[in-house]
């Protein structure tokens, strides 16, 4: 699999990552030894987790997985923290629960550092310079190698990372940022995607394929094994299952009868090939699902069928998005 540097720093990635989001709940030991070890074969590097998925299980079992089946130095491990399960306070980006929560990740991880540590939200309670400093801290004593941020907005992005470039050798670089990203969310394009390439921030986009609508699997109706048919997952996939989102898959589906591919692979390269992208993070439920993702490395969307899925897709911008003189 093709490697890409993550942002403007020196570390490779796979331009495909492995999501780990259902593991440990929905996702049990040996499928999720069949994931990692296809997408190893498969040479990707890559694997996104956080804190908080599966309550640390899914932190625990890619740990144990790295023990026995997929060598550690093999892979570019990416977790977070922050997250918290309060409904009073759902993000804590206190410099002590921060550092904490990095411990208690490292010790299910059965690992001494994570490739890269992200921020999983932005913490409006907390001063922003006392988050970036647990940063600092974890990559200074050698727990994190890179570090980054997730779900932070345009002015939130712009704000750390330039607090972080203005004391360079003291402060750490953002690395990468990670949020939703597909041809039916395209709302980072607005603010984020622009601050993250002028600050040389890598994209990590999640639910790269509109939480599993642009497989086109919902076009008629809705799989009884599939997400939006399970109790918890279904408010998820549901936002996606409307009018707008149902044009941009038929143009999906028509790109793929085009191309003699799968809905799947060209929602996949469409995401994977746009500016400021490293890696889109695939959360399949079983290997024969990541085969079909990963089957993505050889294809490459011809201009005309971008453009296409580009003007179906296109997200309204209106001031002060784009140039005002031109408004």
């Amino acid at each position: 699999m093709e490697q890409r540097h993550l942002g403007r720093t020196g570390l490779r990635v796979s331009r495909i990552g492995l999501g780990t989001l259902t593991w440990g709940r929905d996702t049990d030991e040996h499928d999720a030894a069949d994931l990692l070890k296809a997408f190893w074969e498969a040479g990707g590097t890559l694997v996104d987790t956080a804190d908080v998925y599966g309550d640390g299980e899914a932190e625990y079992l890619l740990g144990q997985l790295m023990e026995g089946l997929v060598p550690r130095r093999d892979l570019v491990i990416s977790t977070k923290a922050g997250s918290v399960p309060d409904p009073e306070r759902r993000v804590d980006g206190s410099r002590g629960h921060l550092l904490a929560a990095l411990d208690a990740s490292l010790t299910r991880l059965g690992t001494d550092y994570v490739d890269v540590w992200h921020i999983h939200a932005y913490d409006p309670d907390t001063p922003l310079e006392e988050t970036l400093q647990a940063l600092d801290l974890a990559v200074s004593s050698g727990r994190a190698r890179y570090a980054g941020v997730s779900n932070f907005c345009g002015w939130q992005l712009a704000k750390a990372a330039t607090w972080q470039l203005a004391a360079p050798g003291i402060r750490t670089r953002l690395s990468s940022t990670q949020l939703e990203y597909s041809l039916l969310q395209r709302g980072v394009e607005r603010e984020v995607l622009p601050a993250a390439i002028d600050l040389g921030i890598g994209l990590l986009p999640s639910s790269p394929l509109g939480r599993g609508v642009l497989t086109a699997k919902y076009r008629n109706a809705t799989p009884m094994d599939s997400r939006g048919a399970s109790e918890h997952l279904a408010p998820f996939v549901a936002p996606y299952l409307d009018d707008t989102a149902s044009r941009i898959v038929d143009a999906v589906q028509t790109a793929a009868d085009g191309l003699a591919v799968t809905p799947l692979q060209v929602a996949l390269a469409w995401i994977r090939d746009r500016p400021g992208v490293a890696a889109p993070i695939v959360g399949a439920r079983n290997a024969q699902q990541l085969t079909a993702a990963l089957s993505v490395e050889t294809l490459s969307l011809p201009d005309e069928i971008c453009r296409a899925l580009d003007d179906v897709s296109a997200p309204v911008h209106r001031y002060p998005d784009h140039d005002w003189s031109t408004l």
